[in-house]
């Protein structure tokens, strides 16, 4: 009798860790499957957590094979140090125009309150290359809201607080001047174009240490699984060319370059 429960028992337990060890493999093929187009625009979030890890040259690759269009900024877009993120943008524009208004930027700091975690702040300056769109308040600001990192056609000034607190902004380069008296905030939330590329609200912001793409929100799903593809496909090729010395067979192999 002693003997047919503990055959009951061990009969129990053995079925209780098979139980557990097919959920668990269950669990595991599913976290492992690769997310759909469908699956990133059910989960926003999950979108732009998955685009802050590819490449900007895989995004920007991604686009042109879909859109068949340049969505990328410049050279002249420089980071102030080595950074990667991604965000939704809040675009702001800044008119230029001599005033002796002290409100003539108060919309400028209203857009900043009004974002939030992720956001990514794009400004356009007009003619603004030797004028500093943004500085070290504008950025801690942002960087206390849990902006992504800022993306100025413009100047940037009081790089120091910007590199101490790590706020990550792209501009056309550091300059000691001011837009105050000089500008007038133009508007918040609509369509600018930010060193020639069309940037709406809540497109899509990759930046590394490649540059700038700009994602339009509704082809947001679509470039992300390609560029994905494409990160997998060049970084596989990686060790195939340091084994085989060769970056021709890579290519046939691969289909990337």
């Amino acid at each position: 009798m002693n003997i047919f429960r503990i055959s009951l028992r061990r009969g129990a337990i053995m079925i209780t860790l098979a139980t557990i060890a097919v959920t668990v493999l269950v669990h595991v093929v599913h976290a492992d499957a690769p997310k759909t187009a469908a699956d990133y625009a059910a989960d926003p979030a999950l979108m732009i957590d998955a685009y802050r890890h590819v490449e900007a040259a895989s995004v920007s690759d991604a686009i042109e094979q879909l859109l068949h269009e340049k969505r990328y900024m410049s050279h002249h877009m420089q980071a102030i140090f080595p950074t990667k993120f991604a965000g939704t943008a809040l675009t702001v524009k800044l008119v230029k125009e001599e005033n002796h208004d002290a409100n003539a930027l108060s919309g400028m700091l209203k857009a900043i309150d009004s974002g939030g975690q992720g956001s990514v702040y794009v400004m356009t300056v007009e003619d603004g290359a030797d004028i500093a769109g943004m500085g070290g308040l504008m950025g801690t600001a942002m960087f206390s809201r849990g902006f992504a990192g800022a993306i100025i056609d413009g100047g940037v000034r009081d790089l120091p607080q910007l590199k101490k607190i790590g706020f990550p902004v792209y501009s056309t380069g550091p300059v000691p001047s001011t837009s105050v008296s000089h500008y007038r905030f133009g508007g918040m939330n609509l369509p600018v174009v930010c060193d020639g590329v069309k940037v709406s609200p809540q497109d899509i912001i990759v930046a590394d240490q490649d540059g700038v793409v700009v994602v339009p929100r509704d082809k947001a799903p679509e470039v992300l699984v390609l560029a994905q593809h494409l990160d997998d496909s060049e970084h596989s090729m990686y060790p195939f060319i340091e084994k085989f010395h060769s970056i021709e067979e890579a290519v046939k192999q691969f289909g990337r370059i």
